[in-house]
Formats: structure tokens, sequence, C-alpha cells
């Protein structure tokens, strides 16, 4: 009886994830029908108009910030994610400087986004105006640099775990054989976590897509596609938290429209991210 009831409380915990999933995919689709019935979904996606007086909505400026900030944020952040990750899972493993090192980026990781906000625009913003960048225009420059800041935390965190999880019996067989610290780690800790460490940037990655309050403090806003990182503009998330509260009509549904984009573009990340993972795998 207890097995039977543990059994369903399991089912319908899965039903209910499968239920919710349908149930934000299917509002987002009735409330962007307006917006893609009017302007065409391709139209929608590759138009850069954004135009209140004329009733005009494109998300390509929109599409282009988040990809272009969400990649440099990942670039960003993969050197100093991974020293770190081998740092807490490799090489100081179960140390006291690993546990000190490892609190600090649970506490990072658990730091509101809009603090990270706060700090890139009091701290780092009048760093880049000494170096000599233009006050008006380091908005995808800052943003990204924040945001990259902002998921190093879950990406080291990650890799450092799978790191650990790599078998010490297949490590301690390359040290009998002669193999050096940075041989074991290339050719026995790195393929062993590979496809761990891979999906753990995926995951800051989705992270840095979907960021929301910090890149709106920091971008910009404007609604024009950046041409350069000194270039400043806006993100999927940051004009529907900028324009959600003031909107109606035909606006609103090109607003869901981008936030129906923006769940596509996750997922399919996340997809494709999947499949490579078992390809590597296999």
């Amino acid at each position: 009886m207890k097995d039977r009831l543990f059994r369903t409380t399991l089912f319908l915990s899965s039903c209910l994830i499968i239920l919710l999933t349908a149930s934000i995919v299917y509002g987002l689709i009735t409330q962007s029908l307006d917006a893609f019935t009017h302007f065409g979904f391709f139209r929608f996606i590759s138009s850069s108009a954004w135009d209140s007086r004329s009733e005009e909505y494109g998300a390509f400026p929109f599409i282009a910030g988040t990809v272009l900030t969400a990649v440099l944020s990942l670039l960003f952040c993969i050197p100093f994610s991974f020293s770190v990750s081998l740092f807490n899972g490799e090489y100081f493993r179960n140390r006291k400087v690993s546990t000190f090192v490892g609190s600090i980026v649970d506490l990072l990781a658990g730091v509101p986004s809009i603090v990270f906000g706060l700090w890139g625009f009091y701290t780092l913003r009048p760093v880049l105006v000494n170096m000599g960048v233009n006050e008006q225009g380091f908005g995808v420059l800052l943003a990204s640099l924040v945001l990259g800041i902002m998921i190093i935390p879950y990406a080291s965190s990650l890799s450092a775990e799978f790191i650990a999880m790599v078998p010490n019996e297949l490590k301690e067989g390359a040290y009998s054989l002669g193999a050096t610290r940075l041989e074991v780690i290339r050719q026995i800790s790195l393929p062993v976590a590979g496809s761990g460490i891979f999906a753990s940037y995926v995951l800051a990655f989705g992270r840095a897509l979907g960021e929301t309050m910090a890149v709106t403090m920091l971008i910009g806003n404007t609604n024009n596609v950046p041409r350069n990182l000194a270039d400043t503009g806006n993100t999927m998330a940051s004009i529907i938290a900028n324009q959600f509260g003031e909107s109606g009509g035909l606006k609103l549904s090109s607003l869901m429209a981008i936030g129906l984009l923006l769940f596509l573009i996750t997922a399919t990340i996340n997809f494709i991210a999947k499949y490579i993972m078992k390809i590597v795998n296999q």
C-alpha cells in the first residue's frame, strides 16, 4: 500500500510538471496570436521596427541583443569558471581552501540579480569610463561583463561536482603509469566529466539568456540592433520588463510573442545540448 501510494505521488508530480509546461506554452501562444497574425511570424522576428505610434513592432533588435549579451557573457565566464572548477574539484579537493572557495561561490550564486546590476552600475561603470569608454555607450559591454560574472558560480559549481565524481581508480592507474597531474586532467578527468561540464555551461547560458533585472539596469534600453560592444540595446527580457506594465492591445501581444520566442530559443538550446551530450556519451 505504501509503495503504491509513493508511486502514485511520483506519477501525479510528473503529470503536474507536464501540465504546468503545457499551460505556459498555451498561455504564451494564445496571447501572441494577434501579433503573429497581424505581422506574420517571419516578418515579426526579422523586423527592427518598434514604434507605438504607428503600431509597428518587431523582435529582431531584442533577439540580437539577447544572443549577443548571452554569448559574450559565456565567453567571459568559461575561463574563470573552468579554473575555479579545477581548483575545487581536482587540485584542492576536500581541503579547507576548497571549502572556503566553494562557500564563496555558493554565496555568489544566491545573490539577487538586481544587486549585481547595482554593483555593475556603480562599480564597473566608472572603471569603464576611466578606461576611455564612452559614458553613453557601453551598454552591451557592461551588461555582458556583469552577466558573465553572474553565471560563473553556476558553471563552476556544477563543473567542480562532475570533476570530483571522476573515479579515483582511473586517476590512480594513470599516476601509476607515470602520468603527470596535467596529463591526468587532460586524459582522464576532462574526458570523463566532459558531458557534465558541457551541461553546466548550457545551464549557465540559459541563465544568461533569461536574465532580466541586471541587464535592464545596464544595457541602455534602446530599441536598436547593437552594432558593436560600445553600443546600447535591449534584450528580450529587458524589453518585456520595461514596457509590459504600460502595454495593451497589439503591443502587449507583441511582448507576449517575444516571451514565446525566448521560451522557444531556450528550449531549442537545451534540446541541442542534450543531443550533443547523447552523442558524446555514446
